[in-house]
């Protein structure tokens, strides 16, 4: 395997020991399938990364866990990477684990195994779960900071939590719902979709939305087609079902991706929603919004939650005053006639 990095350096990036490094850089025999691919990657991450080996200040490896479907972990890694010059005095240097679906036992072995080999902070995406909520207790107790991101769970000993409101989200999607679609009529559904009611982020995002609808439209039907994991496949599934249900449907709320799966499923269907109301900016939903097929997309900056917890580890370690953490990212509105110059490549 050819690399240009001290072995010392691909294994703190790595995780694993100097022997194990020599054994798959020297391609021995008897290494699991599992820590090849893990070397590689902190190579291909110490390659990215490159810019910052140069760069003097004080060295922090964190870990970065994320349960999402691959187009959003994508977008997540690149917004720190945009991130991580600018973050003087300290040179952070992120290892990933990044996966579309984790069994809670999947995150929490992650977990054991950063809480065993150490880390200087984890920034994690994960669902609600006891067992989670238990490995991050033991990571705070190991004096390891953890910073929820992007969807939080709440009362579990973190840090902080870096990521927009996301219950006014859902307030103002009820918002723009309700006053796009016609005055003096409720016909016609809203279908509300979210990968995992355990993703609280999401969570707090349909309570937004079905407590402020309610008060606006409280005899609008809201039928519920989450469950897909922001997977195409299952959420199309999962959609397909609610059409068999009620197939007048006059706007969607999709809080957790696969728009494009839910697009195509609702046309096999005849179905042709007036409001499309979606979050985030990656490639699938910018084409989608050119496109016209998308209403607005809500957006929070990346690179501002990204900064924002990066701020929260450096405070920690006293490297930043607290007062200089950056504010709670805001939501932006999105429409074909505004896509940020970022967003349009």
């Amino acid at each position: 395997m050819t690399h240009r990095f001290p072995v010392k350096e691909i294994a703190r990036q790595a995780g694993l020991s100097t022997a194990t490094i020599d054994r798959v850089l020297n391609d021995r025999p008897n290494v699991s399938t599992q820590t090849r691919r893990r070397v590689t990657d902190a190579i291909e991450e110490l390659t990215r990364q490159e810019g910052q080996l140069a760069a003097r200040g004080r060295r922090l490896f964190i870990d970065v866990v994320v349960e999402a479907p691959s187009r959003f972990s994508s977008e997540i890694r690149k917004a720190l990477e945009a991130e991580l010059p600018s973050l003087q005095p300290a040179v952070i240097r992120p290892r990933y684990a990044m996966q579309e679906r984790m069994r809670p036992g999947d995150v929490v072995k992650i977990l054991d195994r950063i809480a065993k080999r150490g880390s200087q902070g984890v920034l994690l995406k994960a669902q609600d779960q006891p067992d989670i909520r238990a490995a991050i207790i033991d990571l705070i107790k190991r004096n390891i900071p953890v910073i929820t991101i992007f969807t939080d769970i709440p009362d579990a000993g973190q840090i902080a939590y870096a990521g927009a409101d996301n219950h006014a989200a859902g307030e103002t999607a009820a918002y723009l719902i309700h006053h796009f679609l016609p005055k003096n009529s409720n016909d016609g559904a809203i279908l509300i979709t979210m990968s995992d009611e355990h993703f609280r982020g999401e969570e707090s995002r349909k309570e937004g939305f079905v407590t402020a609808l309610a008060r606006m439209a409280p005899q609008r039907q809201v039928m519920d087609a989450s469950g897909g994991a922001g997977l195409d496949h299952d959420t199309a599934r999962r959609v397909e079902t609610m059409i068999g249900q009620n197939g007048n449907i006059a706007a969607i709320y999709s809080m957790g991706g696969g728009n494009r799966a839910i697009l195509n499923t609702l046309a096999d269907h005849g179905v042709i929603p007036a409001i499309y109301i979606a979050h985030d900016l990656d490639q699938e939903n910018i084409t989608l919004l050119g496109q016209g097929k998308l209403t607005a997309i809500l957006h929070h900056d990346l690179r501002h939650d990204m900064r924002t917890a990066c701020h929260h580890l450096m405070a920690w370690h006293q490297l930043l005053p607290r007062d200089a953490i950056a504010p709670a990212s805001d939501i932006q509105i999105i429409t074909p006639a505004n896509i940020p110059a970022f967003a349009k490549g």
